[in-house]
């Protein structure tokens, strides 16, 4: 894995904000709306929730195949690459995906050259499991002008792993859509337990991290906000994020001075120091 090595300064977005389940056209204009405020404000990329375009608390199959679409070809993966294009910027968002009758929890990167890739979702939480197969794509890590960026989506987060490989695969920075709920045990008014494993996970392993969380309840499940972007020491650059209310939280990130982070000290660097004759 070769880290940046020069200054590659630009801006990221992450956009917190209610979908409403089955508003498809509703949610799309939201999205839209909010990718043009984040753009104004100078970002270059751009984060949206999981499952941003449907809603996330399905009670169907039926209800899945009506909300779900082909990636990069659907309704929902056209808008985004369409306005990428036009905006010139590269968009990351959650999308329910349909693909030759199987769906999948996704997530989607497209640029100012279109469509780049598709994720899918590895770990699938709680009623998901119902609804979804899990993940087939592997953790892609794709080339851009901006960096090498990898996805993960929601729990995937809760496995050291998924951002392991994702850095030993060269990713930089690492954007995740997400649906964050209360964790049992944890006091209410305690900072996200995500927020913990995602700057833990950037501190380890030398990446930003971008998390765009969703607000509000749906069919009684409420979520929890503090979307976040972490720095590579593990600090948050931006947010925790409101609890309840929609936000668009933007910091400045640099992946050319990754190496600099890496190299703790004189004698210590996080890559090369791990005993990779001991670990399996």
């Amino acid at each position: 894995m070769t880290p940046g090595t020069s200054s590659r300064t630009f801006k990221i977005a992450v956009i917190q904000y209610q979908p409403e389940i089955g508003a498809l056209t509703r949610n799309l204009a939201a999205m839209e709306d909010r990718i043009r405020k984040a753009h104004a404000a100078g970002a270059a990329l751009i984060v949206l929730p999981e499952l941003a375009d449907s809603g996330y608390v399905f009670e169907t199959e039926d209800e899945v195949a009506a909300l779900s679409g082909p990636i990069p070809d659907g309704r929902s993966a056209t808008m985004l690459c369409d306005l990428a294009v036009e905006l010139g910027v590269y968009i990351a968002s959650g999308l329910a995906e349909a693909a030759d009758g199987t769906f999948y929890n996704s997530a989607i990167l497209c640029g100012p050259e279109g469509y780049l890739g598709t994720y899918r979702k590895l770990h699938l939480w709680n009623r998901e499991k119902l609804f979804f197969a899990p993940g087939n794509l592997g953790l892609p890590v794709f080339d851009t002008s901006l960096g090498r960026i990898g996805l993960a989506v929601c729990y995937d987060g809760w496995f050291p792993e998924t951002f392991r490989t994702l850095a030993d695969n060269g990713a930089e920075i690492v954007c995740v859509p997400t649906n964050w709920v209360p964790m049992p045990d944890q006091e209410p008014e305690a900072e996200a337990m995500a927020n913990t494993l995602h700057k833990a996970a950037a501190h380890s392993n030398g990446l930003y991290i971008a998390c765009a969380d969703r607000v509000g309840t749906e069919r009684g499940q409420p979520f929890i906000g503090q979307s976040l972007i972490v720095g590579p020491n593990g600090f948050a650059l931006a947010g925790p994020a409101d609890r309840v209310d929609e936000a668009i939280l933007i910091a400045e990130v640099d992946p050319g001075r990754l190496s600099k982070v890496w190299q703790v000290n004189e004698f210590n660097n996080k890559h090369s120091d791990r005993r990779r004759d001991v670990y399996s």
